[in-house]
């Protein structure tokens, strides 16, 4: 497993100014847990998913290492609901999607046979095992994809057919052209496989990152160090490049390119922007290959805008001095849905040794041609025991959530979550008073509130304006239920304990 350390996630308290701790959520452990990712559901809740070791189980229902461990958090950062999945030996959770209906779809490695919550046989060696949850956490379906080789999760994204797409590698596989390949199984929303593809060279290629595309299609980020062969169309630039493959809806290729120079590049992340995409990671070369920008000190933050073609629009390259990680990419938008602003997330490492205030978590503002606009440091107190930053989201109200693990004493790992507020982020981000979606709605919908309140009452009105429906709220996003409507439309209007007021037009299918 990965281990990405930071000095303190305590850093939030210290540093900027214009931050403050939001709230911060602790969750015990007694064992050495994984924290693998914070997803921010449809209705603007956490869930924060990783792998742990069960202390609770009884002796009869022990397994025999890690199981999927996921934590619900509401917006206020506290718990709605705890859930572990396991089957009888090491399971790991890796990544996890918010699907449309509110519920989630968790993806993992898996070295279990059926047993415990594990419904299917193993495939042979290690396989990926798919959950499909709803908003409480119950099982709705899984499935456990493989072969006889060794495959492992790496990402897992809902496309606009409401089906999935799974990314993840395979080692030696029958069908594969090197070492390490990349495996896209495609699955309609039920979990049916409709495809599966195979892509690498005549090395080693990891699949870092994807995203959905509008088209229905996805993006693959590959961290490659394969020459062209195999799949592989284009041709290494270095020790490693950031191989790119867009994705048709169907999975079918419709370009790759790729990026790299003479050193070593790592294709961390992925964002997509609103004529194209964002890639990024991190580059120890200096100018050549295609890469046209240099490296200051150390390892770089490396940016390439591309236009929805694959057409490089512009590269860019940020130091914070030594080992700079670059962690998450968040787009800004405008009102019309126009990209203004590209904010990036990482920490810098000291190379080669790890000593207090080694470590330190960056943000960086940039314009939509990449030009810096801004950039800060939190740092944390002097080292006192383990800890490492495992992702970072930006939410639409300009908060910032930071989830990674700390350790008292060697192998007992907390989870630690931290809210932030920013206020320059604050100012970045246009918010309408009132936002409805998805609008229209056949079931659910979900209510934004746009500006600062404590208490609000949200009222459902017919065109008649006859009262329907009445709810009290505290969250900025509320859920509200549309099953018992007729097909038409329908008025919401919002009143909050500071005087404001909103409204907007609901409609039903």
């Amino acid at each position: 497993m990965k281990k990405l350390y930071m000095s303190a996630l305590s850093l939030c308290i210290m540093g900027v100014s214009a931050q403050q701790v939001i709230w911060q959520k602790d969750i015990k452990s007694s064992t050495q847990d994984f924290l693998s990712q914070v997803t921010t559901t449809i209705d603007q809740q956490y869930l924060i998913t990783g792998s742990a070791i069960q202390a609770s189980k009884t002796e009869g229902e022990q397994n025999n290492g890690y199981d999927f461990h996921l934590v619900k958090l509401n917006q206020q950062g506290d718990q709605v609901w705890e859930k572990y999945f396991a089957g009888n030996n090491h399971d790991y959770l890796s990544s996890t999607v918010t699907t449309q209906d509110g519920g989630s779809l968790i993806s993992g490695t898996t070295f279990s046979g059926k047993s415990l919550d594990k419904k299917e046989d193993s495939k042979g060696g290690s396989d990926i095992w798919l959950i499909r949850i709803n908003e409480f956490g119950d099982e709705l379906w899984q499935k456990t994809l493989g072969t006889s080789a060794d495959e492992e999760a790496r990402s897992v994204i809902q496309t606009t057919d409401l089906g999935f797409f799974v990314a993840g590698n395979v080692q030696n596989s029958a069908k594969g052209y090197g070492s390490k390949d990349v495996l896209i199984i495609k699955l309609d929303k039920n979990g049916k496989e409709l495809s599966q593809s195979v892509f690498g060279g005549r090395g080693n290629d990891e699949v870092e990152k994807m995203i959905p595309t509008r088209d229905g299609g996805a993006l693959l980020g590959i961290y490659s160090r394969s020459s062209a062969g195999g799949s592989k169309q284009t041709e290494n630039f270095g020790e490693g490049d950031f191989w790119i493959i867009k994705l048709s809806k169907e999975g079918k290729v419709e370009w790759e390119k790729n990026f790299g120079g003479k050193g070593d590049d790592h294709l961390r992340t992925l964002a997509l922007t609103s004529n194209g995409y964002i890639i990024g990671g991190e580059s120890r070369s200096e100018r050549s290959g295609n890469k046209t920008v240099g490296i200051e000190e150390g390892t770089d933050v490396w940016l390439i805008s591309l236009n929805e073609r694959g057409d490089e629009q512009w590269q860019k390259s940020y130091n914070f001095k030594n080992r700079d990680v670059l962690m998450g990419i968040s787009v800004i938008h405008s009102a019309d849905d126009k990209t203004k602003g590209i904010l990036l997330g990482g920490y810098t490492q000291a190379e080669g040794r790890i000593e207090a205030d080694d470590e330190k978590f960056w943000m960086l503002y940039l314009d939509q041609n990449g030009n810096e606009q801004w950039r800060k440091h939190v740092e944390g107190e002097s080292r006192k025991r383990e800890e490492r930053l495992s992702d970072i989201k930006l939410n639409r109200d300009g908060s910032i959530i930071l989830a990674g693990t700390s350790a008292e004493e060697l192998g007992k790992e907390n989870w630690k979550i931290i809210k932030l507020g920013d206020k320059q982020l604050d100012q970045l981000i246009e918010k309408q008073d009132i936002k409805i979606y998805p609008n229209p709605v056949s079931d659910y919908a979900y209510v934004e509130i746009g500006f600062d309140f404590k208490d609000a009452d949200i009222t459902l009105y017919d065109m008649g304006g006859r009262q329907l429906q009445s709810l009290k709220t505290k969250n900025k996003v509320t859920k509200i239920n549309t099953q018992a409507l007729i097909q038409g439309a329908y008025l919401i209007v919002i009143k909050t304990d500071t005087n404001k007021t909103a409204n907007a037009k609901l409609i039903k299918k």
